[in-house]
């Protein structure tokens, strides 16, 4: 009998000890489980703020990239419309340099006119001046607008005035030009000035 209440006793002893070491591993691992939660909430944290960091990061070297190209391009353009203004410089001295010396040759030709008394010899010497300064004109890329007996073209034409066709072939068509029109390298800086047949 008493090995039997040894037994029983030894088996609540146990089975206390068992229900402790339950409660203490249970215990333990909710302490366990509650650190190991706190270590996530931590390393979310962390995670969370590098990532936030690394995005600041990215949106300050993309705004720097901006406004390096925008500065770029503003240098870039202004650049483009200096060198536009001196090449329109530059042009327009070397076609005064080279009008110069049909003025020079008008200078002349004045000069001459006071002696001269003979009428055919000043009419020379003006075809030949006209001609020097139509060919310079001509090396620049200027020509002449042919319009007499063309049909008549609002976007090719200036038209100043209509009379009666002089035959049946130029109704809607240039009659005569009052002034030329010239085109400088194929565009058109004045439009001739013409009658039209109706």
């Amino acid at each position: 009998m008493a090995k039997k209440l040894i037994k029983e006793k030894l088996e609540k002893f146990l089975s206390k000890m068992s229900t402790k070491d339950t409660k203490q591993e249970v215990e333990e691992q909710e302490v366990n489980n509650e650190a190991t939660t706190e270590e996530n909430i931590e390393q979310a944290e962390t995670t969370e703020a590098s990532a936030i960091e690394k995005l600041e990061q990215e949106n300050k070297d993309l705004n720097d990239k901006f406004l390096r190209l925008f500065s770029d391009f503003d240098n870039f353009r202004k650049r483009t419309a200096k060198e536009k203004l001196d090449i329109r410089k530059k042009a327009g001295v070397e076609v005064i340099k080279d009008l110069l010396t049909v003025v020079d040759d008008f200078d002349r030709a004045n000069e001459n006119n006071k002696n001269v008394e003979d009428i055919e010899t000043m009419r020379e010497g003006f075809k030949l001046i006209h001609n020097k300064l139509s060919s310079i004109l001509k090396a620049k890329g200027l020509t002449e607008i042919d319009a007499k007996g063309e049909v008549f073209d609002v976007d090719k034409h200036e038209a100043i005035t209509q009379i009666p066709a002089p035959s049946e072939d130029l109704k809607g068509r240039v009659v005569d030009v009052i002034e030329k029109g010239y085109a400088l390298n194929d565009v058109v800086i004045r439009f001739p000035k013409v009658i039209v047949g109706v």
